[in-house]
């Protein structure tokens, strides 16, 4: 099972590869529900941290000019092949740099877990009276499975905390209209599919390699038989925000 997930494909934001493998509960408020009912009313759209794209592909209509941004190249690739043939413009941008877009050029700016929101980017691209609508990973999200490999991370808790997320907002000029936070159950199944997740999510455990880690995935996989599963809980916090007219 590890060296199956260790060989598998990781490219892209595309999570089939766990199905019937690992399961994770959905926030209430559907993210690409309340996403699909705001991109056919704008006349420009920018999403950023897209991933593959494969959230906006899923989008029955998109904005009348939709943009995405993406900093790493893979997905941007994948991006332009499944957004391409919609019109779709794909820029890349690395982590961190500023957006190459005028002031006030977007109606509507949209993210699906992005890594850093920059308050003072997303602001300033917004036009007056336009909104900023986003699903953020929340505080401590998954940690139970990290901390399993790494020991307690206290200070790592601590980040992305909503309440300093909405005041970094509000910092930069915005007034946050929709703040929620719910706490999920994800369970797995096999240690490969955490082989495969930790591969696809690099960020979590920044130096995990199978040689690595192999004893704590022996013991992950002797754990999982005795349970029937691995448990730990994702946090997710929808955050919505509007630059006044």
């Amino acid at each position: 099972m590890i060296d199956e997930a260790a060989a598998a494909d990781v490219s892209g934001w595309d999570f089939r590869w766990l199905e019937g493998r690992a399961t994770e509960e959905r926030p209430p408020w559907g993210y690409a529900g309340l996403l699909a009912a705001r991109l056919p009313a704008a006349g420009s759209a920018l999403d950023l941290d897209t991933g593959g794209g494969e959230v906006l592909a899923g989008m029955p209509r998109l904005a009348r000019r939709q943009v995405v941004t993406e900093g790493w190249p893979p997905n941007a690739a994948r991006a332009r092949e499944l957004l391409g043939p919609r019109g779709v413009t794909v820029v890349e941008v690395p982590q961190g740099a500023p957006l190459p877009f005028a002031d006030g050029e977007f109606d509507l700016v949209t993210s699906r877990h992005p890594v850093d929101p920059a308050w003072s980017e997303i602001a300033r691209v917004l036009a007056p009276g336009g909104s900023y609508l986003a699903q953020h990973v929340g505080p401590a999200s998954a940690f139970e499975l990290i901390e399993f490999f790494t020991g307690p991370l206290p200070r790592q808790r601590l980040a992305r905390d909503p309440e300093r997320e909405a005041a970094a907002a509000r910092a930069a000029g915005l007034e946050v209209t929709d703040l929620r936070t719910v706490r999920l159950r994800m369970a797995f199944s096999d240690v490969g599919a955490v082989v495969w997740l930790l591969r696809r999510c690099v960020w979590w455990i920044p130096d995990f390699s199978v040689d690595r880690y192999r004893a704590e995935l022996e013991r992950m996989h002797s754990l999982i038989g005795a349970r029937g599963e691995f448990a730990a809980h994702s946090t997710r916090t929808l955050i919505e925000a509007r630059r006044p007219g």
